[in-house]
This record gives C-alpha cells, sequence and structure tokens, in this order.
C-alpha cells in the first residue's frame, strides 16, 4: 500500500510537470459532475495547476438543475392527505418558492428519506393504505435503479407506489450550454458516472458540432489530473476528439443493459432546467403504458413556472458563466446552514464546495 501511494505521488507530480510545460496559453475547461467539482476542491486541485489553466464548474448537480416549480409540486405532493413523498436526503433541504420538503414536513407533510427506490416500493408493499411518491431525481446513472423499480411494481402489481419523474439527459444538456454565446470553453471534462451509462459514444456530436475536446474522467486526484492533461494536449495538438481517462469504468458503447431497462420505461421528452431553461428531449418521462405509475397523470400535475429567488445567482453559476463569489448572497445571506439557492445547499453543489473548501478566498488570490 505504501508503494502504491509513492507511485501515486509520483504520477501526480509527472501530470502537474507536464500540463505545466504544455500550457503555454490560458485555457478554460468545465469539468461536468458535480462529483468532480467536490473532489477538484477537496484535494485542492486547482492550486496544483498553472495560471493558465482554469477549470469551470458546470451543470453536473441533478439538484441544483430542478427548477423551484418542480421542488414546489414535490412539496404540494408530500401535503397531500394520505400520500407520502419518498426521496433521497440531499432534497430535504432544497428551498422551493415556499419552503423546503423538510419544512414541509414540520408542517405535517408525509416525507420519507430513503436510500434507493427499492426502499420507497417497499414502504408502499407495508402501507397499503396510503400512496408512496418516489421522487425520481437524477441524470443517466440513477434511471436504470428507478426503472427496473417500476417494472417491479407493476409485476408485483403495488398499485399505492408511482414516481414523480424529473430525470434529465446530460447530453441535450450540454449541446444546449456549448451554444451558449457568453460562454468560452476549450474542453469538457465528462462525467465518469453517466459515463458508465451512456458511454463515450454519446460526446461525439457534441465533440463535432462545437469543435471541442472531450475527455471522460473519474474521481481520484490522479484521475482528474489525467483528465486534465489529455484536454490540454488535444488543445495544442490542435484535436478536437471524445478520449477516454477512465477505462477501467467506462466504455465506448456504455452500460447497453441499463439503457434497454430505461428505454423500456421511460421516454425523452422536452424539461426545463434551471439556469438553462427549456431543453428539448432532455428529460424523461414513464411511457403512456405506465401511467397508473406515473404521479403527474395520477395527480393531474400542470408544470409550475417560478422565478429563482431575488439577488441568487445559482442560474448563471450553474451555466459557468459566474462563480460563486459574483452572487450577492453567497457566504453572506446564504450558508449551508440557510441555503438559498440549490447550488449551496446540494453535497455536489458549487457554491457548497467554495464555502466548504475555501474556493473563493483560493479565488480572490489568483
Amino acid at each position: 500500500m505504501g508503494n502504491d501511494r509513492f507511485m501515486d505521488k509520483q504520477a501526480v507530480q509527472s501530470l502537474i510537470e507536464e500540463i505545466r510545460r504544455l500550457a503555454q496559453r490560458p485555457m478554460r475547461f468545465m469539468e461536468v459532475c458535480g462529483t468532480h467539482t467536490m473532489s477538484i476542491f477537496r484535494h485542492g486541485i486547482r492550486t496544483l495547476l498553472p495560471k493558465e489553466i482554469e477549470l469551470v464548474s458546470g451543470p453536473g448537480c441533478p439538484v441544483c438543475v430542478t427548477p423551484v416549480g418542480q421542488i414546489d409540486q414535490m412539496i404540494n405532493l408530500s401535503l397531500i392527505p394520505g400520500v407520502a413523498v419518498a426521496t433521497f436526503g440531499d432534497m430535504l433541504r432544497v428551498p422551493g418558492s415556499k419552503g423546503s420538503l423538510a419544512e414541509a414536513r414540520a408542517r405535517g407533510g408525509q416525507v420519507e428519506v430513503v436510500y434507493s427506490p427499492v426502499d420507497a416500493l417497499m414502504l408502499a408493499k407495508d402501507q397499503p393504505n396510503g400512496t408512496i411518491c418516489f421522487l425520481g431525481i437524477g441524470f443517466e446513472t440513477t434511471t436504470p435503479s428507478v426503472a427496473a423499480t417500476i417494472l417491479q411494481a407493476r409485476e408485483n402489481r403495488i398499485r399505492n407506489f408511482c414516481v414523480y419523474s424529473t430525470h434529465k439527459l446530460m447530453p441535450p444538456a450540454l449541446d444546449a450550454l456549448m451554444a451558449e454565446p457568453d460562454l468560452d470553453i476549450d474542453g469538457l471534462l465528462c462525467p465518469g458516472h453517466v459515463s458508465t451509462i451512456i458511454g463515450t459514444q454519446a460526446y461525439g456530436p457534441i465533440s463535432e458540432k462545437y469543435g471541442l475536446p472531450c475527455v471522460v474522467a473519474g474521481f481520484e486526484p490522479l484521475d482528474i489530473l489525467l483528465g486534465v492533461y489529455m484536454l490540454v494536449r488535444q488543445v495544442v495538438d490542435g484535436r478536437c476528439q471524445v478520449e477516454n481517462a477512465y477505462e477501467r469504468a467506462v466504455s465506448a458503447q456504455g452500460n447497453e443493459r441499463a439503457r434497454r431497462v430505461t428505454e423500456a420505461v421511460f421516454e425523452p421528452v422536452g424539461s426545463r432546467w434551471r439556469g438553462l431553461g427549456f431543453i428539448d428531449a432532455s428529460g424523461l418521462a414513464l411511457r403512456e403504458e405506465f401511467g397508473e405509475l406515473d404521479a403527474r397523470c395520477r395527480f393531474e400535475l400542470k408544470e409550475i413556472d417560478i422565478p429563482d429567488p431575488k439577488g441568487c445567482r445559482c442560474s448563471r453559476i450553474i451555466k459557468g458563466i459566474e462563480t460563486p463569489g459574483a452572487c450577492p448572497l453567497f457566504s453572506n445571506v446564504c450558508t449551508p446552514l440557510h441555503p438559498v439557492g440549490p447550488c449551496m445547499v446540494s453535497s455536489e453543489g458549487t457554491c457548497a464546495a467554495y464555502y466548504k473548501y475555501g474556493g473563493i478566498l483560493e479565488e480572490k488570490i489568483r
């Protein structure tokens, strides 16, 4: 184990030196995944890179890109008599326009924290006199397990279970984001978790359309530095390709079985993203044959469009146009204990990373 650590330290130092040698002009790379953002801050990777390399956080946190209107719908569901909302813990404190799920629970709303969609299904099985509504939130990584749970619910005829799907797809969002006129990006550090499902092939059209280097990377410091090095190498060589720095987990084709399960239950639909607006075919809705398990159908839910809180810059931070330091609320009115926007409350949010690991101080120094 000691030798492994020594080799890792040597490899990290070697990559840093090579990046410094190659980076002779400013380069701006966006890490798309929220887990990348947290790892970059946790390990101080920005401080290791030369001043020519700027890492920008993108829209890779599913909690952060969930619009206020959808949060309000979740809260409204929890307040319906006989209905309990089942969700992962990171959604509890995300603010809607009139509070959060945690505050709704304090007012008598039924909110259950679960660790998987199967847990929510078991709650429905154990509580036949009530309805359990699971909040489906996440990118391509989480949808296969939700799809499999829906199939299980139908097979076992568990009729007091439903899903409120706000699942989103990463490639359409990246396409919309790269078309932003204010965004100046030299390359994308693509998400490792999502890529295990969709494969590196999914980024080919984006790389080709925008002439953009793309590298899929893992989450350890060495993984991230290797991804940055490969992006720098492409820029220096004048190449625009999709490369894989995470071969131990990601293939070109991804996980075809997981995608088949997802496609059997869900279909692409237009979806609203916080910060990015409405994007065609960027969300997932239950197919018509699963209507009895679709919360939108069961409760006749209509889309609610509600603006972000006044002064909150989460929408621009999600795009990578601004950093948390540009937000007048950051670390003043908006803190992890009293979050105003989702980027502060989410464990993978950019504002949370800056606040926890001192990113704003690092930014001011640089």
